[in-house]
């Protein structure tokens, strides 16, 4: 009997697919949830990757622009008041509000620098915003996947055990599948959180490292305009 049921254990298919068309529904439910979620987070991944990267090439290519000594208001008037690049919209900002500043006889009007400063903070706010956008979503499956999964592996356990009940077997033939699709809402939860949590902590550093490279360009740019308005 032993050898019979060890021989039925050994027949049955354990495969990913086969663990989920034996799974009860809420099971299925549970999986399905988590891999929507796996995809949603790599994609949101990938996406932020390449627009970090993009955004500090931009910001390197811009900055040895700014510092080539080519004057400001021909820098300006070479990308326009609505250009492509974070860095250059900053840049953008305080210039257009720089503009704004003078009177038609050439006078600036009190209070330039307070307004320049806050037109490039606002920029950068928005900025700041792009780039953060869809790491919550991270956070949210690196918090939430794990216990969504446990769910599953709860439930799964718990229709093993009705099975033992209805069936009065506790053989392996019995017990197996129910513990195998348990196990893999667990595997599957920890397959899409693991990677939530470490590209979310890493995403954030970066996309705090690049908002500090804004935040010390307005400032650097801020005090070139001082000197202008001092001058």
């Amino acid at each position: 009997m032993e050898a019979e049921t060890l021989a039925l254990a050994q027949e049955m298919d354990f495969s990913m697919w086969a663990l989920f068309a034996r799974a009860t529904f809420i099971v299925k439910l549970v999986m399905l949830i988590l891999t929507i979620a796996s995809f949603w987070a790599w994609s949101i991944i990938i996406q932020k990757l390449i627009t970090y990267r993009r955004a500090r090439r931009e910001a390197g290519v811009f900055d040895r622009r700014f510092w080539s000594g080519e004057p400001l208001d021909g820098l300006f008037d070479e990308i326009g008041p609505d250009p492509a690049g974070q860095s250059e919209r900053i840049f953008a900002a305080g210039m257009t509000e720089w503009r704004r500043s003078h009177r038609n006889d050439g006078e600036l009007i009190a209070g330039a620098a307070a307004r320049i400063d806050r037109s490039m903070d606002v920029a950068i706010a928005k900025e700041a915003d792009n780039l953060q956008g869809g790491l919550q979503v991270l956070a949210t499956v690196g918090s939430t996947a794990p216990f969504i999964g446990l769910f599953g592996t709860v439930w799964g356990i718990m229709h093993s055990f009705m099975a033992i009940a209805a069936q009065q077997n506790t053989s392996l033939v019995v017990v197996a599948p129910g513990i195998a699709e348990a196990l893999l809402a667990t595997a599957l939860g920890l397959l899409a959180a693991i990677p939530a949590v470490i590209f979310y902590n890493k995403l954030s550093a970066d996309s705090d490292r690049i908002v500090a490279g804004y935040e010390a360009f307005a400032d650097e740019f801020a005090t070139i305009l001082s000197r202008q308005l001092d001058s």
